[in-house]
């Protein structure tokens, strides 16, 4: 095993297409992304076949740039990476048939990665610490899961929502509420100018004394607020935008927060798409402040779907020489390994 690998990974779980280059300290040497939310936008959401040919377009390309970019070959490398699932079959396709071709055409390793592990992992990307263990939330437009991060491959389930994910209940929110697609980052701009305390929206579960989450009961909540505002619903966008963001956020830190107290952790980790909300990050550094708590967010660039993840991730296997064979397929519902949620919060989980 070479004493300073280098991985180069592809990520095209969904409707980004990205490869990286990272060594063997997890510097990333080399990261190129492409958005595909122009194609989409006029849809509403993602189209899967749409999708998949843009992978098909983009993909090549981008893998040119990084290897130029960063002065490299395909000899070069020492190992070969894709996110496996979950996502669209019709784009993890194009990202995992590549990298395996890379691999067997090389003769080098090749690694299929958990996409939810990539943004697990995100948050520690380019530390020299590495991995700090504690407790750790991914929340995206797909997931809302706190786990127990132990180490390389060592995350046990602690919870996870039991209808919408956090991000899917922003998409449904902006949707009811006439904004574009994507509507995370719209209620996110909207919401600065409005009162957080304007609409009182229920935080369904949030003393429930496990760690699941729900938040369709909060989006339906929206959906029979609006028509008792009638005209004014248009003049009041800033403060729904705010008061239903502070629910979320809301939900979302307190239940961090227990899970940290529970397992004595000092350390908290934030990642996925959902991540990036400027309200979520700011209290999540204020609360973890007030509990003494270290706190440890994805990088901006890295909260929502990339290669640098997938990247790091798989650097991670490779040290612990755990390798993929050829033939592995890829999954649209591939889950974290993990224990289940009830043999890790069996006890009562205390309010804080």
């Amino acid at each position: 095993m070479p004493a300073f690998p280098l991985i180069l990974a592809l990520e095209t779980s969904c409707d980004e297409t990205a490869v990286a280059l990272c060594d063997g300290s997890g510097a990333m040497l080399g990261s190129a992304i492409s958005s595909q939310i122009p194609d989409h936008q006029p849809y509403g959401g993602v189209v899967p076949e749409l999708a998949s040919r843009n992978h098909l377009l983009r993909i090549r390309p981008l893998l040119q740039q990084v290897l130029d970019e960063t002065g490299r070959s395909l000899q070069d490398i020492d190992a070969f990476a894709a996110t496996a699932g979950p996502g669209l079959a019709s784009s993890l396709l194009i990202g995992s048939t590549l990298a395996k071709s890379l691999a067997l055409a090389c003769a080098k390793p090749y690694l299929a990665i958990n996409h939810l592990e990539g943004h697990l992992l995100s948050p520690f990307l380019g530390k020299p610490d590495g991995l700090r263990p504690g407790a750790a939330l991914v929340v995206s437009g797909g997931h809302t899961l706190l786990l127990h991060l132990r180490g390389p491959g060592d995350y046990p389930l602690l919870g996870r929502t039991r209808d919408d994910a956090a991000g899917e209940a922003f998409d449904k929110v902006a949707r009811m509420l006439g904004l574009p697609y994507p509507g995370g980052p719209e209620i996110d701009r909207l919401a600065r100018c409005g009162d957080p305390q304007a609409f009182d929206f229920p935080r369904s579960m949030k003393h429930s004394g496990d760690f699941a989450f729900s938040f369709s009961g909060l989006k339906t909540s929206m959906f029979y607020l609006l028509p008792t505002l009638g005209d004014q619903a248009a003049s009041r966008l800033p403060d729904l935008c705010a008061s239903f963001q502070e629910a979320v956020v809301d939900i979302l830190v307190t239940k961090t927060l227990q899970a940290a107290h529970h397992l004595g952790a000092r350390d908290v980790s934030v990642s996925g798409g959902v991540s990036c909300n400027s309200r979520l990050r700011a209290v999540f550094a204020q609360r973890c402040a007030q509990a003494g708590l270290a706190l440890h967010l994805a990088a901006p660039a890295h909260t929502t779907d990339n290669a640098a993840m997938i990247a790091y991730a798989a650097l991670q296997r490779f040290q612990a020489g755990q390798f993929s064979p050829l033939d592995a397929d890829i999954d649209p519902n591939l889950a974290l390994p993990s224990l289940p949620a009830e043999s890790l919060a069996s006890s009562p989980v205390p309010p804080l």
